[in-house]
This record gives structure tokens, sequence and C-alpha cells, in this order.
């Protein structure tokens, strides 16, 4: 049965609650009924420690990277017209994990907010460089070439650093923070993805229109006097602010911004403008469903986010390249 946009957001806000509490339920601990009594009634208490300041701050800081993945993919995918866009695709993810690894091995980790801010500004550089080029070269497809190069680039620069880490500790964090986790984060760190995720919806908004004019062609949209410059400023900043601030307290993981919006797709109609808020809530309702069975998953260590992301979105991938191909064929 097919739903509206309004019941499909209702649905997903549903299902999100309901994965929350399923997050902040399950862990290592188990809490017996007056234990969960304990933790609301007494904050001082054992049980309100393991509640709201380890399963609860996990489980919010999951659903904020994702919802910022899945923002991020949505307009990238909207702007590029290309269903294969996302953070990863065009070097943001790579140029903020780039920044991250080198402020690791640089021993700036023990400063509070160092790792986090070099992410920013790595993301910031890669936004500015992808701004730069679209300025020059106005073609989606020469674009997304520009962010693929980008991305190879920022790949082998992090590879290059983590082989001439002088310190197996530093090679350690570096390899940790390559694989995303949210594990054992705070409040503070949902304070640093929290705000930039509210002014990348507020851009991406912003930018709603223009996304659902350019979805009608190139023709349309510029007799429509669509002004392309301001359009593309406004979806770039705000995916890179969204993706730069996943990366900063997550570290990278793949693939959600890319399939949270063919998640909600169909729903919506193909409306670019319409898929934006769909597609942040299917992507933190993806991390935090991704973190729950990653913890419970029988293994000596847990899982990281970012390699159970990977091993559930890589044949999607396959599966859209593969529908793509049959599409240019015909």
């Amino acid at each position: 049965m097919m739903v509206g946009p309004s019941k499909l957001r209702t649905l997903l806000a549903g299902l999100i609650l309901l994965a929350l509490v399923l997050a902040v339920a399950i862990g290592e601990t188990v809490l017996a009924p007056s234990q969960w009594s304990q933790a609301f009634l007494d904050p001082s208490s054992g049980p309100a420690t393991v509640l709201w300041q380890v399963r609860a701050p996990r489980a919010v800081c999951a659903l904020a990277v994702g919802a910022a993945l899945g923002l991020a993919g949505a307009v990238m995918q909207g702007l590029l017209r290309n269903p294969l866009a996302e953070p990863g695709v065009l070097g943001v993810s790579a140029s903020a994990a780039l920044a991250a690894a080198s402020a690791i091995v640089l021993g700036l980790a023990a400063i509070p907010g160092a790792v986090e801010s070099s992410a920013l500004l790595g993301a910031a550089g890669a936004g500015a460089l992808l701004i730069l080029f679209a300025r020059c070269a106005r073609s989606p497809e020469a674009l997304i070439l520009f962010g693929v190069a980008l991305s190879s680039f920022a790949g082998a620069a992090t590879a290059l650093i983590f082989n001439l880490s002088p310190s197996p500790i530093a090679s350690a964090e570096v390899m940790s923070w390559l694989l995303g986790s949210v594990q054992n984060r705070s409040w503070i760190d949902v304070a640093w993805v929290v705000p930039a995720l509210i002014l990348a919806g507020w851009l991406a908004l912003a930018s709603a229109p223009g996304l659902r004019m350019l979805a009608l062609g190139d023709e349309t949209a510029a007799t429509s006097g669509l002004p392309m410059g301001r359009l593309r400023l406004l979806a770039l900043i705000a995916s890179v602010v969204a993706a730069g601030a996943a990366v900063a307290v997550a570290g990278v993981i793949g693939f959600v911004g890319l399939a949270a919006p063919h998640l909600v797709r169909t729903w919506v109609r193909g409306d670019p403008g319409r898929l934006l808020v769909p597609s942040a809530m299917a992507g933190g309702l993806m991390l935090v469903l991704a973190d729950v069975f990653a913890r419970v998953t029988p293994t000596d260590q847990e899982l990281k986010l970012g390699v159970f992301t990977a091993l559930v979105g890589a044949p999607l991938f396959g599966a859209i390249a593969w529908r793509a191909a049959r599409e240019w064929r015909s």
C-alpha cells in the first residue's frame, strides 16, 4: 500500500522511537525492572549512569549521525541528478577523515575537540574545492568525476599517513577512526553533530524548491529563472556541513548517504524536495538499528559501524549500479 509523504514521516518517526527504545534497552549490563525504575528516579545511581551516560548518548549520536548522512546524500543526489551521488563519492568524507587522521598522528587527539575540528576543516576544504570546481564546470558529471578524484587522493593520503605513523598507538587510533563507530560517545559528541545537522537541514530545505525545479530538466530550470549558482552553493554547503559533522563525531561510515534516499524515494514519487526529511529520518533509523545489530553480533570485539554498513550497503550499491547500467543501455 502506497503512503503519502506525511504518513511516511509519521511511520518513520514511530520506527525511530521504537529503535531508540531498543537501543537503550540492550547492552552488556542487563537491567532488572527495579533498576529501570531506579535509573529514572535516582540520577546518582549506577543504572542511571548506564542509561543516561552510556546508552542514551550513544543512541542519540547514532540517530544524529545517520540523519546527517542521509540528508547529505539526498541533497547531493538531487543537485547532481545522479542516484549514486553521496558524500563518500564526492570526497567530502575522505577529506574529513584525512584531516582527522593527520590530527591524530600529530598528537592532537589529547586536546578536546581537536580531532573533531580537524575533520570539519577537512570537510570544509573539500566543499570549497567542489564549489570552486562547480563554478568552472557546470556539468554534474564533471563534478562527480572531480569528487571521485578528490576522494581517491584523500584516501591515498590517509593511507600514507597511516603507513608513516611513528606510533602503533596512533596507527590504531587512525584505523579505529576510519572504521567508524559511535561507541563511547557522550552528550558532548551529540552537541557537536546536532547543531550542524540543524544548520544543514535549514540550508537543504532552502534549496528544496530549486532541487525540485532542477529535476524537471536543465531547459525548464533555465527558463524558470532558477539561480543555479545560489542553488549549488546552498546545496553543497548543506551536504558538506552534514557530512563533515558526521565524520567528525563517528568517523567514516559509508553507504548510509547512498542507501537512505533510495529507501524512501518511491514514497515521495521521486520529488527531490520532499525526499530530504524522509531521507534524514531513514538514515537515522538505519544507523540506530545498525548500531544495535553491531552490538549484539556475537564477536570477540564489537563490530565497527563502518564495517557493518559497508557489508549491507555494498550489495545495494551494486544493485543500483546494475539497474543504472540497464537504463543507460536502453
